[in-house]
């Protein structure tokens, strides 16, 4: 028998209504002659004297799932623009390209042609931090301010070997954050959430996983296997922008020594943020607290930007 309801698509569909509401809309940007396609959320009516906010999703389902619990306070205080990253959601490319600096570069590229010129703040989530961090060093001119969340930007090949990540391979870890069994998304759970949901049925987790996890599996694993291959911290470059780095304390995809490892990588320039009882997936475990450090982190910005 034809399944005929999905509890995923719909949330899906709340999402979008829950974003139309705030005053954001949904369009598609083409880049490199109709082979990249990027799916953003962007201003109805962009405000002058309101800052710009990129906000970068990490992995699992697209932007709206990861943001829907901040969109209402920040479109009050910013012009929010929210993409989905190659291979989530709508966006998706024929080129080659694979690493978080070819999406940095697609995002900067994307905010151009929606008329974004000046100066934006940048929050990136777990992958997301990953770019972000990209764009502020490839495009410094373009990045003011710059948040990490829970994102092992400092992260080394080796640290697999030498047991500080949960995983052990590339494929073990891709067969956690790209699962496609009820059995593995309840160990994704287990990973990302310092209390993760119980007794949640398997139909359900079947439903999410039929309707976020089955296209471009090939082309997420990629996106990790680039992400970890011959990354060393002596490679990664010093970004200038004022940081603030936010980690969950009890996160056991990217563990807080990670996040202590970008502090001391970036110095005086970067604050690090430990939330208390919380796993990698602080958007949803702790959105309040960290709705309330990004204001904060912000607010100067925003002072400065209605003089």
């Amino acid at each position: 028998m034809a399944k005929c309801f999905s509890f995923t698509a719909s949330r899906d569909r709340c999402f979008r209504y829950s974003f139309s509401r705030t005053g954001l809309k949904s369009t598609t940007i083409t880049l490199h002659d109709g082979a990249t396609v990027i799916h953003f959320w962007i201003p109805k009516t962009p405000k002058p004297n309101k800052p710009n906010l990129l906000l970068i999703h990490g992995f699992g389902a697209n932007a709206m799932w990861q943001y829907n619990d901040f969109i209402s306070p920040l479109v009050s205080k910013f012009n929010v623009y929210i993409p989905d990253l190659l291979f989530f959601g709508e966006s998706h490319t024929t080129r080659p390209e694979r690493t978080e600096h070819f999406q940095a570069e697609c995002l900067v590229a994307a905010m151009e042609v929606v008329g974004v010129i000046g100066k934006i703040h940048v929050m990136g989530l777990s992958y997301g931090g990953f770019v972000g961090y990209s764009m502020a060093a490839k495009f410094p001119e373009k990045v003011q301010k710059v948040v990490i969340a829970c994102s092992g930007v400092c992260v080394e090949e080796s640290d697999m070997d030498k047991g500080l990540l949960s995983v052990k391979s590339i494929d073990d870890a891709t067969s956690i954050l790209l699962a496609q069994t009820p059995e593995k998304l309840r160990e994704l759970m287990k990973v990302a959430f310092f209390k993760p949901p119980v007794n949640v049925p398997s139909c359900f987790l079947s439903d999410f996983i039929d309707v976020m996890n089955t296209e471009y599996v090939q082309e997420r694993k990629e996106l990790i296997e680039a992400l970890y291959k011959g990354r060393k911290v002596s490679n990664l470059p010093k970004i200038t922008q004022p940081t603030m780095i936010i980690w969950g304390e009890h996160d056991k995809i990217f563990p807080i020594e990670l996040g202590h490892r970008l502090k001391q990588h970036l110095g005086e320039n970067a604050d690090l943020i430990i939330l208390k009882n919380a796993g990698h997936a602080i958007n949803a475990e702790k959105p309040k607290e960290l709705y309330k450090n990004m204001k904060s982190f912000f607010t100067l910005s925003i002072a400065q930007s209605t003089q």
